[in-house]
């Protein structure tokens, strides 16, 4: 599976705000929190994994197939050819440093840096659909925007067949019995692939009639 690293110069301070819970909080120092974003650039390092899938009646052809349940996930795929798994973490190091800081009583900068983590992992993942948009329009293909286990009605017990299609596991990741994420800044999400063909002649709505892989085992 097709590894992603790249290295965040810059971790956005405003979003490490809204993290924090402090956007209304207007006499905030943004002293403290430009000094969580420059220590959390020292201390993540930002991996990424991910692989395509065909897809077909709602179903990921991975090995073995992928059934997607739930109708906020069904809807937001509709149309979708292909699919992209994909995971991203920021590591366990700056994990490490939120725990000691919250142990040694630093619970502002504790916090603070928690905020800044999640800033980073959500850029992380920004940065490969970015670079995702580039590499499949290439290809004839325009993106849905990614999504998450555990948003909408999309339950969080699909986060393991995600996980292990995603290639989670070789960045380093790993997934509690809870379902959920180690490192915890880390995330796992589906983006669907669409046509460009198929949306110029109005095929949004795309079945099995319109689909060109006819041994598709899923075919009806």
């Amino acid at each position: 599976m097709p590894v992603y690293n790249a290295q965040i110069l810059k971790i956005d301070a405003a979003e490490t705000r809204r993290y924090a819970g402090l956007r209304k909080a207007q006499n905030f120092g943004e002293k403290n929190i430009r000094d969580a974003c420059e220590e959390a650039l020292l201390l993540i390092e930002v991996r990424g994994a991910w692989e395509v899938y065909d897809y077909c009646n709602q179903t990921v052809m991975s090995e073995p197939p992928f059934k997607i349940v739930g109708n906020s996930i069904i809807k937001h795929l509709d149309g979708c050819e292909k699919v992209i798994c994909m995971a991203v973490t920021v590591g366990f190091e700056i994990e490490r440093e939120i725990n000691k800081k919250f142990e040694r009583g630093e619970y502002l900068a504790s916090v603070l840096l928690d905020a800044a983590a999640t800033a980073a992992v959500e850029q992380a993942s920004d940065l490969m659909e970015k670079n995702f948009a580039a590499k499949f329009s290439k290809d004839g293909y325009k993106m849905r925007w990614r999504f998450s286990p555990g948003y909408g009605d999309w339950d969080l017990t699909a986060q393991e067949k995600l996980f292990k299609i995603s290639g989670a596991e070789q960045i380093g990741m790993s997934l509690t019995s809870a379902m959920m994420l180690e490192p915890r800044k880390s995330v796992t999400a589906i983006i669907g692939l669409y046509s460009i063909r198929n949306e110029e002649l109005g095929m949004r709505n795309a079945t099995c009639a319109t689909c060109e892989k006819i041994n598709c085992p899923m075919r009806k």
